[in-house]
């Protein structure tokens, strides 16, 4: 396996339209790097241009120790599943696994071993002589994930191969998808994946680091920890969670030395602890505050917003109470069992941030500006 690295690389299409903006990313040998983001981000585009089905028209893509812009795919050591998983359908399945070492001229026996080798880890023995118009989804994409393995290529690429399956599909592939990935690395044949989605749960529960992108513009590269406590902007924080984050706008002024937080006519003093990282900040910001770290209290509670219940979610073990505060919308996570049975729609609540947990990110630049320094 080999590292991959990216350094200023652009794509612009011939009408001059600017799909990725010079982007810069290093991929470890063995990781597991996610790309995410919304549709038109680039995160396809730029997987293209690593495997090569897309031209690069700025910068350098590097594979180990060789540059590989003007490689053919089949030249760059990589193997790629697609979405829709693209078997050969006139081919059975122990023929569409065998068929690149066939092309590549290995012996018999080894074709014959490796195939073994790569159905027995995704436990698809019994499928080897089935046409794919005989399997399932989950078995197609096991088949097209073992295409890929058996040519133990520097770098496997994925392009949203999951968002054809159902949910409960999806979850068992996610899990499988990893355990593979451990195995090998526990066995010393650490992959080097690049995976794109756009459903931040994969990403999330897949990666060991995950890169945010927009508008083809890299917004974060972190482990998923990282991204959930600390996102650097507000579209981090607005993609990465479920629900998302509460995102809405408020006046920062300072009453001494605590800064205070004015929605609408509403204001509440921020804790202590961020007092200071935003001492030098004042003006229109934006208050970030996840539906989990937001404590339900009485309409008059001291320091808290004041809202209506304007929406019920009721979803078995916790509740998502959507709450208007002067035209801002709230969304706040309840454990079932903790919820007052009396609340309903209409009724006046107490929304109180739980301190520590809320974010400050800058209007204009949309910069966290409440992180701790590194």
């Amino acid at each position: 396996m080999a590292e991959l690295q990216l350094r200023g690389v652009e794509k612009t299409y011939g009408n001059g339209f600017k799909a990725v903006h010079g982007i810069n990313l290093d991929v470890e040998e063995g990781e597991f790097m996610v790309l995410v983001g919304p549709s038109g981000c680039a995160k396809s585009t730029t997987l293209r241009m690593i495997a090569g089905l897309e031209t690069i028209t700025g910068g350098e893509v590097r594979i180990g120790e060789q540059v590989v812009n003007d490689l053919v795919p089949g030249r760059r050591g990589i193997a790629m599943v697609f979405q829709n998983y693209a078997l050969y359908p006139h081919m059975k399945v122990r023929r569409n696994l065998s068929f690149g070492l066939k092309l590549k001229r290995k012996p018999k026996a080894e074709i014959e071993t490796a195939t073994e080798e790569v159905s027995g880890i995704l436990e698809i023995e019994q499928l080897l002589d089935r046409l794919p118009k005989q399997l399932s989804g989950g078995q197609a994409q096991r088949v097209a994930l073992g295409r890929a393995l058996i040519k133990h290529p520097e770098v496997f690429l994925f392009d949203e191969p999951l968002s054809n399956l159902d949910a409960k599909l999806r979850a068992s592939m996610r899990v499988r998808i990893t355990d593979l990935h451990k195995r090998l690395r526990s066995e010393g044949r650490p992959a080097t994946v690049v995976y794109v989605t756009h459903d931040q749960v994969e990403a999330m529960t897949m990666g060991d680091r995950i890169c945010v992108m927009k508008d083809g513009h890299i917004m974060q590269v972190a482990d998923p920890t990282t991204l959930y406590e600390r996102p650097a902007n507000d579209f981090v924080a607005g993609f990465i969670g479920m629900p998302e984050m509460n995102l809405v706008k408020c006046t920062l002024t300072h009453d001494g030395a605590l800064p205070v937080l004015t929605a609408g006519s509403q204001k509440i003093t921020v804790a202590e602890g961020l007092a200071s990282r935003l001492s030098a900040q004042e003006g229109p910001v934006t208050l970030g505050i996840r539906p989990q770290h937001l404590q339900v209290v009485a309409a008059d509670e001291a320091n808290a917003f004041t809202g209506t219940v304007s929406n019920i979610e009721f979803l078995g073990h916790e509740v998502n109470l959507h709450v208007e505060v002067e035209g801002a919308q709230f969304v706040v996570v309840v454990p079932s069992a903790e919820l007052d049975k009396k609340i309903g729609r209409g009724d006046q609540v107490g929304l109180r941030p739980l301190g520590a947990n809320i974010h400050i990110f800058d209007a204009e630049s949309g910069a966290n500006v409440s992180l701790p320094a590194d």
